[in-house]
């Protein structure tokens, strides 16, 4: 592997942005800070900032069955010149991930075609509980349960298949919280008033914040009778957010949440010029909404970020309510829509570096990853705060050639990224250098 001295950058790590040097040696980090001496030719950062690369918890990169959509190698390329360095990818692919033979079939997959770091969740079913609870969890993050939205064997509402996985699962468990039963209800009164021609804009209605709230009061419940490691996804109300504790030690709590980009960025008001393309489950909702977790993310209540990026065709999304499916793609300017809420004031580059780097590094318990520290593997960042840039498809790297974000404008932009030492992303372009490797966990206490 090649060494790397990085000079004069602003490196940000654990609460603190400081002006040093970054020297990387046989793909991890061999010295960090100040100035460095070394006869390796110096890359000069030009007071740019140097961030650890950021881990993003769930992703669905939609193979195999769903590449049409997606893939592991177009998406793990988006997500490197978004600055994401290592994702979860999630189990509703085709078929879906509920066996360790098709998790292992994933993993293979990855090996040979991601450009970022990787690691899989194992989909639970009413009736896989054995498999589950034989997963490796020094190879897996853990446990994915659809306890609403989702189809087949991994929606999971039957009371004792879910007190089953609580009880004996000894993994981290990760929930998609929404009540099925009040969803079906909402989505009966809407066909009732609007036929088939339901518009976008009752979607926060369909899925509403009280079917997030009941189902995560669900979640809550059955991981605190039964001592469960619990990890709720994609919180998007703020009644949610009031039912977890504020701390920023995450290796401290048993249940812990997660924001998304999206919902941290859009409101329902965004309905009416985007319509389909920011149709997610949990739905974007109100403006109070977001700005109790744009809050619950300074007060530690929200313990980390992601994207849930989820891509479906331009055709795909063109279609009626009912046969629209949920989801958009974010990889690729997640980092900069968060720097833009550093600029904006609701967030700062600090605390945005800790959600989205170190504290996933901690809560999952990922082994030298997530942060500038001396032998941590060197998954990097160079990233110009300085420049503003319009979200546009000519630019896109997602296999599906559109993005939410499409007209924003946007502050910060990746210059470089590094997996495992090695350049995977610079100048605007993947540099088709393979590097990624098998995301590697410490036992869950």
């Amino acid at each position: 592997m090649n060494t790397c001295r990085i000079v004069n950058a602003r490196l940000v790590n654990e609460g603190r942005i400081s002006e040093g040097d970054l020297l990387i040696e046989n793909g991890r980090i061999a010295r960090v800070g100040g100035t460095i001496d070394h006869p390796a030719p110096p890359l000069d950062a030009q007071g740019r900032y140097l961030l650890p690369g950021l881990i993003d918890d769930q992703v669905h990169f939609r193979e195999p069955g769903l590449t049409h959509k997606a893939d592991l190698q177009s998406e793990s390329r988006a997500a490197a010149a978004g600055g994401i360095t290592s994702y979860f990818e999630m189990p509703n692919t085709s078929p879906a991930t509920t066996t360790r033979d098709l998790w292992q079939a994933k993993m293979d997959r990855a090996a040979a075609v991601s450009a970022v770091n990787y690691a899989f969740f194992l989909g639970a079913t009413p009736d896989n509980l054995a498999e589950l609870i034989a997963l490796d969890g020094t190879r897996s993050p853990g446990v994915k349960i659809f306890m609403g939205s989702s189809t087949g064997d991994l929606l999971v509402e039957d009371p004792q298949a879910l007190e089953a996985i609580f009880r004996e699962v000894p993994h981290l468990i990760a929930t998609h919280c929404e009540h099925e039963p009040s969803i079906r209800a909402n989505l009966a009164a809407a066909r009732d008033r609007f036929g088939e021609q339901v518009p976008m804009a009752e979607h926060p209605h369909i899925r509403s914040a009280e079917a997030c709230l009941l189902s995560t009061q669900t979640a809550l419940d059955l991981a605190r009778r039964h001592g469960s490691r619990l990890h709720v996804l994609h919180l998007s109300t703020a009644a949610e957010v009031r039912l977890f504790d504020a701390g920023a030690d995450v290796r401290a709590k048993r249940i812990t949440c997660e924001a998304c980009v999206h919902h941290l960025w859009f409101t329902e008001a965004d309905y009416a010029q985007r319509g389909a393309f920011i149709k997610w489950n949990p739905a974007i909702k109100s403006e109070a909404d977001r700005a109790a977790l744009r809050q619950a993310l300074l007060e530690d209540r929200i313990d980390v970020l992601a994207t849930d990026h989820a891509p479906h065709t331009r055709a795909e999304k063109g279609q009626s309510y009912f046969q629209c499916p949920s989801g958009a793609p974010m990889v690729q300017h997640a980092l900069s829509v968060l720097y833009t809420g550093c600029r904006q004031g609701w967030l700062d580059l600090p605390t945005l570096v800790r959600k989205y780097a170190h504290a996933p590094a901690e809560l999952f318990r990922i082994v030298d990853r997530g942060y500038l520290r001396e032998g941590c593997w060197a998954d990097l960042v160079l990233f110009d705060a300085e420049a503003s840039f319009s979200v546009t498809p000519e630019n896109l790297f997602y296999k599906c050639g559109w993005s939410p974000l499409e007209g924003d404008q946007l502050w910060g932009r990746v210059l470089t990224t590094w997996v495992n030492g090695e350049v995977v992303f610079t100048d605007g372009q993947p540099t088709g250098r393979h590097a990624a490797q098998a995301l590697r966990f410490a036992p869950q206490s």
